[in-house]
């Protein structure tokens, strides 16, 4: 009987240590290695939606048209999701909604060009945000033309080493390094390869 006892009460301290051992190393992976992110606003669109569940890698490099999780530049504490545009070195502009990276037209699937097919309900969309922000919609473009040699919020021929060109897809509403310019390396918290939730939208990046 008392063997008995003996091998349930070790069982159960084993148990006990496994449980603590499993806790321990889940919230070191998630301090030092993974981070759970939600998406909140419009900024990302179509690619990722208010409210979206996202994991990170913080050990990850960050390389071009990767999502990452940013330490905002502009507001302590927040943190902003965008997409890595200009890497160290390069040059960066746009020119009639055309892309340029070291002075080639870049591809950008990502992003959503639906207004420009004439989508009633996507111009009527345009037509509101242009006339809350004064300006006449027929000029609107979907990326304004910028170069970030000229940008107030950059001044710089190109991105500076240690640096990093971002912005969101859904680039009539993004507030990005157009508004508050190049991010340091150390300011990018970990690069997005999942999206869990909801589930019919998951994803690998």
């Amino acid at each position: 009987m008392k063997n008995n006892n003996h091998s349930a009460l070790r069982t159960i301290l084993e148990f006990l240590l496994l449980f603590v051992v499993v806790f321990f190393a889940s919230q070191l992976l998630m301090r030092y290695v993974l981070s759970k992110d939600v998406v909140q606003g419009t900024s990302m669109q179509p690619t990722l939606e208010n409210n979206e569940r996202l994991y990170s890698v913080r050990i990850k490099k960050p390389k071009r048209n990767d999502i990452v999780v940013i330490h905002a530049p502009d507001r302590p504490k927040a943190l902003y999701i965008k997409r890595v545009i200009g890497m160290p070195g390069d040059t960066v502009s746009s020119k009639n909604d055309k892309l340029y990276i070291n002075g080639k037209v870049m591809s950008e699937p990502y992003l959503n060009h639906k207004f420009e097919r004439d989508d009633k309900f996507e111009r009527d969309e345009i037509n509101r945000w242009a006339s809350q922000q004064g300006l006449d919609p027929s000029s609107i473009k979907f990326t304004n033309d910028f170069n970030i040699k000229t940008l107030s919020s950059t001044r710089s021929a190109k991105v500076p080493a240690g640096k990093y060109f971002v912005m969101g897809d859904n680039r009539l509403v993004s507030h990005d390094s157009r508004d508050f310019g190049f991010v340091d390396k150390s300011k990018i918290q970990s690069v997005v390869v999942w999206r869990y939730w909801p589930l019919n939208r998951m994803k690998i990046f």
